[in-house]
Formats: C-alpha cells, sequence, structure tokens
C-alpha cells in the first residue's frame, strides 16, 4: 500500500475542542505529528490532543528530537484501520458496534500499550461479547498480556465448558506445541472447576441429607408425644379416626419401621439390627461417598448430643443415664 494523507476533518469526522483551538473562529491548529502505520499509512494528528488522551503518547512527542527530524510515531503490528480508528478515539471517544466487530481485538492491544482505560473497558467488553470457540484461545493470550483479568477467566470458562471442542482447533494445537505454560494453566484451571463442582454437589447432598435428617426426628417426636395414624405413646389413648399429618410419608415410614422392630422374632444373633450393622460396616470399609457422608453425619449427631448433654446439670444427666438403662426396650413405650 503506497502511503497516504488523510486530512484530520475527514480523517476525525467531528471537531475536536482543545485549547488550542479558538472558540471564536472554530478554527483547527496546524497537524503537525503523523501516526505511521505497518501498511504506510500517515495519519496526521494534533500533539496536544495525542497528549492529552494518553500518556505513553505524550511521553513520545515531549522526547527531544534531532534537528530537522520528522515529527512522526510508529504505530505497527495492527492494520491500518484498526490504527485509524483508534486515533479518532484519542479526538472523540466513540466507536461503533460494527468497527468494534471488526478491530475489537487490536483496538484492545493498542488500548493497552497506550494507556487509554475507557477504550480499553469498552474494547475488553466487545471481545468479551463476541468470543467463539474458533478465537477463544487467541484471546486468553491477548488478555493476559493485555492485563485484562474479566476476559482472561470468561475465556477460560468457556474453555472449560466447551474443552472437547476447543482442543480441536488451530489455537489450542499451537499452544501446545509452543505454550506450555499456558496448556498447564487451562488444564489446572479445568481440573479446579471440575473439583468445584464436585464439592458443590456433594455439599448440597449433605443438605438434604440433613433436612431429611431434621423432618425424620421432627416426625419421630411428634409420633412419642402425640401419637399418629397407627402409632402412639403407650400411656396415651389412641384417638380414633386420626388422619395423617402434615408430613405423612416421612411419619409412615417410622411407623412401619417402629412396628416391625416391635414384632421382629429375628432376634437370635441381633437378629435384622445386627444385619443393618453389617451393612453399615461393609459401607465403611469400602470408603464410598455415601459412607463418608454418615461418618460426617454420625459425627455431627454425637457432637450436638454430647454439648446438649453437658448443658444439663448433673444429677439430671445421672437421671437421664439411668433410666435409658431401665429402659433399654425402647419399642414398648409405643402403642400399636
Amino acid at each position: 500500500m503506497s502511503p497516504t494523507n488523510f486530512s484530520d476533518q475527514v480523517m476525525i469526522g467531528l471537531p475536536p475542542v482543545t485549547a488550542d483551538l479558538s472558540p471564536s473562529s472554530g478554527e483547527f491548529p496546524e497537524a503537525d505529528v503523523e501516526i505511521v502505520t505497518s501498511g504506510g499509512l500517515r495519519i496526521p494528528a494534533h500533539p496536544s490532543i495525542l497528549a492529552s488522551a494518553s500518556p505513553v503518547l505524550e511521553s513520545i512527542i515531549d522526547r527531544p528530537r534531532k534537528h530537522g527530524s520528522d515529527r512522526t510515531i510508529p504505530v505497527l503490528g495492527v492494520p491500518c484501520e484498526a490504527v485509524s480508528v483508534f486515533i479518532r478515539f484519542l479526538y472523540a471517544p466513540k466507536c461503533t458496534e460494527e468497527e468494534m466487530g471488526k478491530y475489537g481485538i487490536h483496538l484492545l492491544a493498542l488500548s493497552h500499550v497506550f494507556l487509554v482505560p475507557q477504550l480499553k473497558q469498552r474494547s475488553t467488553k466487545a471481545v468479551g461479547e463476541r468470543l467463539t470457540i474458533d478465537n477463544v484461545i487467541d484471546v486468553i493470550q491477548l488478555a493476559r498480556l493485555c492485563d485484562a483479568p474479566d476476559l482472561h477467566l470468561k475465556c477460560m470458562k468457556l474453555v472449560s465448558t466447551n474443552f472437547k471442542s476447543v482442543k480441536k482447533t488451530e489455537g489450542w494445537k499451537f499452544v501446545q506445541d509452543h505454550d506450555p505454560f499456558l496448556e498447564l494453566q487451562i488444564l489446572q484451571f479445568i481440573d479446579e472447576t471440575e473439583l468445584r463442582k464436585k464439592r458443590t454437589r456433594r455439599h448440597r447432598e449433605e443438605q438434604s441429607l440433613y433436612l431429611q435428617l431434621n423432618e425424620a426426628m421432627e416426625c419421630l417426636e411428634h409420633i412419642c408425644t402425640e401419637g399418629c395414624t397407627t402409632v402412639g405413646p403407650y400411656d396415651m389413648e389412641p384417638i380414633k379416626n386420626r388422619g395423617p399429618c402434615g408430613k405423612s410419608a416421612t411419619c409412615q415410614g417410622l411407623q412401619l419401621l417402629i412396628r416391625h422392630f416391635a414384632t421382629c422374632k429375628r432376634r437370635i444373633n441381633g437378629g435384622c439390627c445386627r444385619q443393618f450393622k453389617m451393612k453399615a460396616q461393609q459401607q465403611m470399609e469400602k470408603g464410598t461417598e455415601d459412607a463418608i457422608r454418615w461418618r460426617l453425619l454420625v459425627r455431627k449427631v454425637v457432637s450436638a448430643k454430647a454439648i446438649s448433654s453437658l448443658s444439663l446439670p448433673k444429677r439430671k444427666r445421672e437421671d437421664e443415664a439411668r433410666e435409658r438403662s431401665d429402659h433399654s426396650g425402647v419399642i414398648r413405650s409405643f402403642r400399636l
């Protein structure tokens, strides 16, 4: 491409308002700096506007010049059109959606290099909104170089969610061949994401288990104190035509268990209770997630029981212990 000169009126579109502009005349001072692009495009610009918009450009403009040298600022490595949009933004901070779609990645790089935070914020958002499976690896590298943590995290989440598809892209192959550190970083992020999902899922299951246990304890208390449809306290007369309670499903299951244990004839060597203990021991030996969950549950119940016991007066604790020893057959205190 041959060198081309753009007038500032055509290039910028909207007249900038600066200290160099005379409000009465509305005329601009002469543009005595040129931005030179990789394709040879030369964009005239005003040093005061560039310096006020970018501290990096200000530093370049204020450098001592050799006698007779041109005042040119090279902006290389990006398309000429992207540089043109960048310079126009320094004059009037506006970019169209079309421009962001075409040059968002290049504008992000330019805004980071020349320290233009407003443009960096807009271009970061635009690039994040246009992430795809094919460009996500390139954007990850750009976000890492341009210190854009939010964009970097968004890219990593996209890779983690669609890793099978990302592995087929040229970007991933390039990373495997030339950037082992980034490859390791991505794989570690995926592993940590999976671990977090498993912890969250396990936590929800434990919470559900505790809620079920709490409901069961409430139903058991209800059965022991008030009675339900078929089982009630031994020292109370059963209420005829009693309807199901608000937690009938749980209460019904507990009543069936109580009736079973009260009438079970398999009492030799512990009977069905012994089989239950053996089953629990087998699960503990296997080390399954259910066993771990139950161990945690037992610890919580034991801790709660100990704390509750310690909060009682000494005499009351002794009376309760003696009462438990005298009434080891708990099932017999129910009316069936």
